[in-house]
Parts: structure tokens; sequence; C-alpha cells
């Protein structure tokens, strides 16, 4: 009997394994683990992972970027609205190095992502070989967990571990660097994902006591205040945050990176906190007597001067890093754990509540804002065009279900502050890092990744020049993103604060901008430039209804600034509306 149960678990053994090149392996490593879409850029070093690919274009969809930067971002923003693993893939030396500042800024808006690269081989590490580079070196302080692989037998469990880590927990990037003779070798393959890591704790346990100290500084709280960050979409938990807000009856702001996550229409939703945020949540941070933060690292440009922020307030952090605890600004009440689940354990221990007078505050602040500065930004009446009108005709034409994907600079926080969601996962942006170029391949993988979404990039003259060639990937592979640059002839942001901060010296901000019509037309795009405000609407319309890709390009008024604004380093209460 204990030979045949022997001989039994042998057969079986030999079914679950088959023997296969390191380079094959990592491609049904992927498959295994549900990649259907990789963006990348093939060389000498990856080369072998590329002819093993190519046998496998039934199942994995490869995506010929036009820059390995743009193949990181395009991985971004495939996670981003997705919430799946990204995937890209490089070969070494620049292949490699040219992801970093993708996988950085993966790395500081916390978005899953698993990069592969090739390397030289093993006996060749060390010797400045062609294109050798050390990339294991390079991103450890930008990757949530990296590392080198040599030897074939050592692929399938590095890749499992790389997409456990990379999505559980607080999310991020991982990389994998592969060694050409790993990549040659042979190894008995056999997949295992991965469900833990010895000593790597992905979600903290929640201490009961925390969610009931917290419970009761809300419930005895005259003015509280939420700030809700991207954790709440990380961790699904838009439905809890609802049901939690709705009950207590609390205002609650959001950070750019959790823009999205409760509808722009919701009555207790108070808007956008930040140097560019709503004047209400902003000021009245400093006057709130509980701040409730979740799932937001207090990020300067959330916090303003930290010496004078929420001094008054009672600070409840709801966190699933414990690292970001205490970093930055003082909590009373710490509630580690997954939002989601913290919630739920928060949401029966609340009282039923409103907060009438309370958010009566932030309606008269908010009127304050409008007639100073939003109307003049979405119903203007001078003559030239402005960068918040052409978000309210979106707004219009896309029922306030499109994702928006925007660059960074001005036309950013304009986008962000207008634009209309009614969706979670709508609003996807370069946060902390602020990396210009990430707009445009972010859109083609978002498109990708949600296909019957609507999806549309809005970028600044500046940030598209500098991935404008990922033209070719969405020619090539037929992506119908619509892109809608913003051309104010500035590189916007920078010279606002020129304007405001170092007496209108104009240095090195002013663009002289090629045909962009013309060149999309070279990728032949639909197009169209407006340059009038009766020409919008009509423009709007037919990129909305275009089955394709489709390049629209507005030009603004050259010097017009976003406000409110808050200068670097003051306080949140010292918030300027002109």
């Amino acid at each position: 009997m204990k030979e045949t149960q022997t001989l039994e678990t042998k057969k079986n053994s030999e079914r679950s394994t088959e023997r296969i090149c390191g380079s094959e392996a990592v491609i049904k490593c992927l498959i295994a683990e549900g990649v259907d879409v990789l963006y990348g850029y093939p060389g000498g070093a990856i080369m072998p992972v590329y002819d093993e690919l190519f046998k496998y274009q039934d199942q994995i969809h490869h995506v010929l970027t036009r820059h390995e930067q743009g193949a990181a971002h395009a991985a971004q923003g495939y996670a981003r609205i997705s919430g799946r693993v990204g995937v890209a893939m490089a070969t070494s030396g620049p292949g490699a190095t040219n992801l970093i500042t993708g996988i950085a800024d993966a790395q500081i808006d916390s978005t899953p992502l698993v990069c592969i690269t090739g390397q030289v081989p093993s006996h060749l590490l060390g010797s400045d070989a062609f294109q050798e580079t050390d990339i294991v070196g390079i991103s450890t302080p930008v990757t949530k967990w990296n590392h080198q692989v040599t030897r074939a037998e050592d692929i399938p469990e590095v890749i499992a571990k790389a997409f456990y880590i990379a999505k559980s927990g607080r999310p991020g990037p991982v990389l994998i660097d592969i060694t050409k003779n790993a990549q040659f070798g042979e190894l008995d393959f056999k997949y295992e994902k991965c469900t833990g890591v010895r000593s790597y704790i992905p979600v903290p346990k929640t201490a009961p006591e925390s969610l009931q100290a917290a419970a009761d500084l809300i419930n005895r709280a005259k003015k509280p205040m939420i700030v809700w960050g991207q954790g709440i979409i990380l961790g699904e938990a838009e439905a809890e945050l609802k049901a939690v807000i709705e009950k207590a009856g609390i205002p609650a702001a959001w950070t750019i990176m959790g823009a999205s996550a409760i509808p722009t229409s919701h009555p207790l939703n108070v808007g956008m906190v930040g140097m560019h945020g709503n004047y209400a949540p902003n000021v009245l941070t400093n006057e709130c007597d509980v701040l409730i933060a979740i799932g937001m690292r207090f990020d300067d440009r959330v916090t303003g001067d930290l010496n004078t922020y929420a001094k008054q307030a009672k600070v409840i952090h709801f966190e699933i890093d414990p690292a970001e605890v205490d970093k930055n600004v003082k909590t009373d009440v710490a509630v580690l754990g997954d939002a989601k689940a913290s919630l739920q354990a928060l949401l029966p221990l609340l009282n039923e509540n409103s907060h009438t007078d309370w958010l009566q505050e932030f309606r008269k602040l908010y009127d304050i804002e409008f007639e100073k500065v939003i109307k003049h930004d979405i119903t203007p009446t001078k003559e030239g065009l402005t960068m918040g009108e052409v978000l309210r005709e979106i707004n219009k034409q896309s029922g306030g279900n499109a994702a928006i994907v925007s660059d960074v600079g001005q036309h950013q926080m304009i986008a962000c502050r207008y634009s209309e969601f009614n969706k979670t996962k709508s609003n996807i942006t370069s946060g902390g890092l602020g990396t210009m170029g990430f707009a445009l391949p972010a859109a083609m993988g978002a498109k990708m990744a949600e296909p019957e979404r609507d999806v549309v990039a809005i970028i600044g003259d500046g940030g598209f020049q500098m991935n404008i060639q990922e033209l070719g990937t969405i020619f090539q592979a037929q992506i119908p993103v619509k892109i809608v640059v913003l051309n104010n002839e500035f590189l916007g942001m920078v010279r606002q604060w020129q304007q405001l901060f170092f007496d209108k010296r104009y240095a090195s901000t002013e663009m002289t901008n090629p045909d962009f019509i013309t060149i999309a037309k070279g990728y032949h795009l639909e197009t169209k430039r407006v340059t009038k405000r009766e020409e919008l609407a009509g423009a709007v319309e037919e990129m909305m209804a275009s089955e394709g890709a489709y390049f629209l390009e507005v030009c603004v008024e050259k010097e017009d600034n976003v406000f409110p604004m808050i200068p670097s380093g003051a306080s949140v209460s010292d918030i300027r509306l002109s």
C-alpha cells in the first residue's frame, strides 16, 4: 500500500512539472498570475524572453511602447483603473534605467507593478559589460522589493513572490532582474502562487481598543472632518466610507489620489484639500475639533506648514502602513489595518448624527470660492478660453462617467478640481512624484484595462512633449483614447510661481511649440484644434463620439493662474483666492 502511494505521488509530481527554459518559465508564470497585457521594449539581454513570448501571443498581448518610461506609465494606468498588477518589461542597461521614473512614481503612489528586466550573463556581472547596469542597486530606494535571478530554477518562486508583494498590503512596484544565462537555463517548471512571506506582514492587526477610542472621539465631536486618500480606493472601501460619513453626518474631503471614491455630487463631499484644493476644507482643517484621516499620508502638499496644521484637533489616523503613522502629523488615535475592514468595524460603534451647522460653514466658504474663483474658471466672460470650461464641457459630454487621466501642472489641478466623478477609480494622475509625461502612456494602459469606459487624457503642452512618441503606440495598437492638450505655450505651473514669487521673471518657461495637429495627423489620429469658445462644445462632442483615438488641442489663455493656492510652506488657513 505504501509503495502504491509513493508511486502515485511520483506520478502526480511528474504531471505537475515540465522541463522548460527559464525564459519560457517567465511567460508561463505571468500567465499563471492572470496577466493578459504586457508593456515593454525588447533588447539583447531580454531577447530570450521575447522569443518565448512569440509563442504565447494568443494568451498575452504585448504592447510595444516607444520608450521604456512609456511602458512603466502604461502599466501604472492599467493597474490604477483595474486594481490589478501592471507589468512592464525592458532590456538591461538603458532599457532598465528608463523604467526608473515610472517605478519611482508607482512607489510613492502605491501602485502595484511588476517590472522585469534582462541582465548580462552571470559571469559578466561587475565587468562593465555592454549594457550592464546594477539595476537592483539603482532601483532599491524606489521599489517595494527587488531581486536578481541568476539561476533558471529560481524564476517561478521569485515571480510568485513578486506578484504577492506588489499587490498585498500597501501596494507598490517590484523589480525582477534576470540574467541571460538564467533565461537560457533549464528547470523543472512548477508554479505555485505565493500566499505569504516570512517576516512580511502586509496588513497589521486592528486593535479593537483603537476602534473604540476612535468612535468615542467621533461621537463626541462637534466639528468632525474626514480627509480620505487613495487608501480607500486601494482597499475597495468606497461603500464603507460612504456608510460612515452618512451615518455620522461628517463632512468629508479628499486628496487628489483619493478623488472619485465618493461621487462628486454627494452632499457630504466638501471638495479637495491641498495646495490648490477647495477653500472650505483647507480653511476648516484648522477649525475642526476631530480630524479623521483615512488612507492618506499627510503629504506636504496637503498639510502646508506642519507647525500650524490642525493643532486644535484630535487626530485619528486609519492607516495600513505603520510607517506612515506619526511620520508627519502626530495622531491621538491610530487605527492600523485595512481600510475596508476597519471602517466596517467602526460603523456599528458610531452614533447616528448630523452636523448641520458645521456643514453650513463649508457651504458658506464654498459660496465665497464660487464667486471669486469657480464661476470665472468654468463660465468665463473674458475673451480667452480657460482650462476650467474645457473640463466643464467634458463633464457634460461624458456624464461624469469618464476616467480622467491628467498629467502634471496647472491642467492637473484644474482637472482634479472640476472633473465630475460618478465612478471610483476615475481619477488617474501622478500625485506624489509629480511626473510630467505620465498622462499619455497611463491613459493607454487605462483604456486597455477598461475598454468599455471613456478614457480622456488631459495634458499640458509641456508634459505632452515628454512622451509624445507614445502616439506611435496608440496608432499601432489602435487604442481609442481621447487626448486633450491644453496649450498655453508655457510651462504653466512654473510660470505661475515665477509670476507670484519671482517678480514675473519667466526664466525658461515659455514654449515654442510645434504644430501638434500635424504631428497627430502623422500618426493617423482624428484631430481638431479649438481657438474660440464657440468651437469648444462641438469639438468635445465630436471627440467623445469618435470610436477611435482622437486628438484635441485647445488653445487657452497664456497667463491664467490656478486658484485657490496655498503658498509653499504656508498654513492651510493662508489660502489665497487670487
